[in-house]
C-alpha cells in the first residue's frame, strides 16, 4: 500500500477551534500512523475575508498542538493551476456561463418550492444562444460559471461512514467561478488534491454532499478513479448542542492555550471525543496516533464539555515525567538538584502548569505562615524536634512519629498545624516529599511563625 497523502485545508478567516483541530489531528495522526505525508493548505481564495494574521495564528495553534506539516501551501499563489483547469472544463463542455442575478435565482427557488419541487437550478443558461449571451453582457452582466453535473448516482466507500452515495441529479450544478472571476471552494480544492496526489480526504460530515460533486469533478479533470478516498467524521458541538464557529472564537485553540489547558489534552480530547474510546491522557502524539482507528469514530454528534477537557488536562499533567516538564520548568528558573524531586512531588496537585510556581515559592521562596495562636506551643516543640540535616524521604515519618509520641496528637490534630505552618496551605502534596525540599532552616523558621 503506497504511503498516504492527507491534508488539512482551513480558510484563514478566523481562529481555529477544537472542532477544526479535530480534523487537523485526524489527518496528521493518520499520516503519522501510516508513514504518510501531511499537507497544510490555506484555502484563501476569498480575498475579502482571508487574512494573513489568521493564517499565521493557525500555524501557531497547530505548532502548539505538535502538528508539523510536511508541506504548506496557499491557494492564492496557485491560481494559474485553477485557470488551466477552467480552460479544460470549458473545452469539454462541463463549465458553462450563467447570467442570472442573485435576486432572479432566489425568485426561481421560491417558485419551485411553491410548486413542491426541489430548488435545483433549472439549467436555463444552457439554452441561451450566443446572441442572447452577447446581449446580456452588453447590458453589463458578467457570467458566473457552473459545473455541468452528470446527474448520476455517485458512490464511494467512506472509511468512517461505510458505503455512501449521493444522487447528483438532486443537486444544482455548482458555481465554480464567481462573476468577478474569483474561484469558489470546489475547483481549487479538487485541482490541489489532484496536483498534490492527495490519497485520502478526512474532513467533517458537513462536506458529505460536496463529495459527490467533487468526485464528478475529479473524474472530469483526472479521469475515472482519480478521486481520493474519503472519511467524513462526526462534528463537535458545545455542551449545549450548538455548533462551533471560527467567527465567534468559541473554544478557540488560542483561548484554550491562554487558559493553561495542556496541548496534549486538547489533542487527546479532540480525537477521542465522539469515538468508542473513553477520554484518557496520552504521553505523546505518537501514542495518540497508534491508538487512532477511523472506524471507531461514532456517526452521532459529539458534545464537547470544557469541564471534561480541564479534568483531562490536569490528569495529563499528573502523568508527565520530569523529562516532559524539564524545559518548561527551566524556562521559569526551576532548575538544579531540587528540580526533579520537586516536580515529582507537586505534579499530582496541579490544575494547570503555572500552578507549579506557587509550590516552587513554598519550597524555595518566602511565605508568611498563617497565625495559629492555639498551636504555638505545639509548633515550637515541633521546630525543636526537627531532625538534623540532611533531611530525606524518611525524615517526615520519623519526625511526626516522635511528635505523636511526645504530644499525644494524631490524625488531623497532628498533621494540619504542621501543613499550615510549613506551606501556608490547607492541602497539597505529600509533606514527606516537600519537607526535604523546604529544608530544616526554612522549616524551623516557619514553625516559629516567621516569614521564611
Amino acid at each position: 500500500m503506497p504511503h498516504p497523502i492527507v491534508r488539512f485545508a482551513p480558510s484563514p478567516t478566523g481562529a481555529i477551534h477544537i472542532g477544526n483541530a479535530r480534523t487537523a489531528l485526524l489527518n496528521c495522526l493518520y499520516a503519522e500512523k501510516h508513514h504518510g505525508d501531511f499537507i497544510l493548505r490555506f484555502d484563501d481564495t476569498d480575498a475579502e475575508r482571508s487574512r494573513e494574521d489568521y493564517a499565521a495564528a493557525i500555524e501557531v495553534d497547530l505548532a502548539w498542538l505538535g502538528i508539523v506539516p510536511d508541506l504548506t501551501l496557499r491557494q492564492s499563489a496557485r491560481t494559474s493551476l485553477y485557470d488551466a483547469a477552467a480552460v479544460r472544463l470549458r473545452a469539454a463542455g462541463r463549465l458553462y456561463p450563467c447570467y442570472e442575478t442573485a435576486e432572479e435565482l432566489e425568485r426561481k427557488r421560491r417558485l419551485q418550492q411553491a410548486r413542491g419541487r426541489p430548488p435545483v437550478y433549472d439549467r436555463a443558461a444552457l439554452a441561451l444562444s450566443a446572441q442572447e449571451r452577447a446581449a446580456l453582457e452588453a447590458q453589463g452582466r458578467r457570467p458566473h460559471w457552473r459545473f455541468l453535473l452528470d446527474r448520476k448516482t455517485v458512490r464511494w466507500d467512506d472509511l468512517i461512514r461505510g458505503a455512501s452515495h449521493v444522487e447528483t441529479g438532486s443537486l444544482s450544478d455548482p458555481v465554480l467561478i464567481r462573476a468577478d472571476g474569483s474561484y469558489l471552494y470546489t475547483l481549487p480544492s479538487v485541482v490541489d488534491d489532484l496536483d498534490c496526489k492527495v490519497s485520502l480526504v478526512i474532513r467533517g460530515e458537513d462536506h458529505v454532499a460536496n463529495t459527490a460533486v467533487q468526485i464528478e469533478l475529479f473524474e472530469a479533470l483526472g479521469g475515472e478513479g482519480a478521486a481520493p478516498r474519503f472519511a467524513h467524521h462526526n462534528l463537535l458541538a458545545s455542551a449545549s448542542g450548538e455548533g462551533l464557529s471560527k467567527r465567534t472564537g468559541a473554544l478557540s485553540i488560542g483561548g484554550l492555550r491562554e487558559a493553561g489547558v495542556e496541548a496534549l489534552a486538547v489533542a487527546a480530547c479532540a480525537v477521542q471525543i465522539g469515538s468508542s474510546a473513553a477520554l484518557h491522557p496520552v504521553a505523546s502524539l505518537r501514542q495518540l496516533a497508534s491508538e487512532l482507528d477511523l472506524a471507531q469514530l461514532s456517526r452521532s454528534q459529539a458534545r464537547f464539555d470544557l469541564a471534561e477537557l480541564e479534568a483531562l488536562s490536569a490528569r495529563t499533567l499528573h502523568g508527565f515525567d520530569f523529562e516532559a516538564a524539564r524545559e518548561r520548568l527551566a524556562a521559569h528558573d526551576v532548575v538544579g538538584a531540587k528540580a526533579e524531586p520537586f516536580w515529582l512531588a507537586v505534579r499530582g496537585n496541579l490544575r494547570v502548569f503555572l500552578d507549579v510556581f506557587d509550590w516552587w515559592r513554598v519550597v524555595e521562596g518566602e511565605i508568611a505562615p498563617p497565625e495559629q495562636p492555639a498551636e504555638s506551643e505545639f509548633l515550637a516543640a515541633a521546630a525543636a524536634a526537627l531532625p538534623p540535616e540532611p533531611l530525606d524521604a524518611t525524615s517526615w515519618s520519623a519526625w511526626t512519629a516522635a511528635l505523636k509520641e511526645s504530644s499525644g496528637r494524631k490524625g488531623r490534630a497532628l498533621f494540619h498545624p504542621l501543613r499550615l505552618a510549613l506551606t501556608g496551605r490547607e492541602d497539597g502534596p505529600e509533606l514527606a516529599a516537600l519537607l526535604p525540599l523546604i529544608g530544616r532552616v526554612r522549616a524551623s523558621a516557619r514553625l516559629r511563625g516567621r516569614v521564611a
